[in-house]
């Protein structure tokens, strides 16, 4: 089972998670991070990292988010790995609260 990256990541892209990937599993976009599900060990170092609590086993991902499953499987075919903590988005501190961010993932 892996873990998916769900919508409290899109235009925050905080990367506190990256850091503690054992097996570099995260994939990055524009604004927003997901997990290969073929790489993730399910390990589940990545979820206390997340100060957006956007990380969930995949098991656990909320019925309102479940669609996040297949969207970081389908985006990390086409995304690059991230490997290393950068600074989150300029405006992520205004965004972390906000719901209902799909509209604004960038692909």
């Amino acid at each position: 089972m892996a873990y998916v990256v769900t919508e409290s990541c899109i235009k925050c892209k905080y990367t506190d998670c990256v850091d503690v990937c054992p097996v570099d599993c995260f994939r990055e976009g524009p604004n927003f991070l997901v997990i290969d599900p073929d790489e993730c060990i399910d390990c589940t170092l990545c979820v206390a990292e997340c100060p957006v609590e956007a990380i969930f086993a995949e098991d656990d991902v909320p019925v309102d988010q479940r669609e996040f499953i297949a969207l970081n499987k389908e985006l990390a075919a086409d995304w690059q790995p991230i490997i290393e903590k950068k600074d989150a988005l300029p405006d992520a501190d205004d965004w972390k609260d906000k719901k209902d961010k799909l509209k604004y993932l960038e692909r």
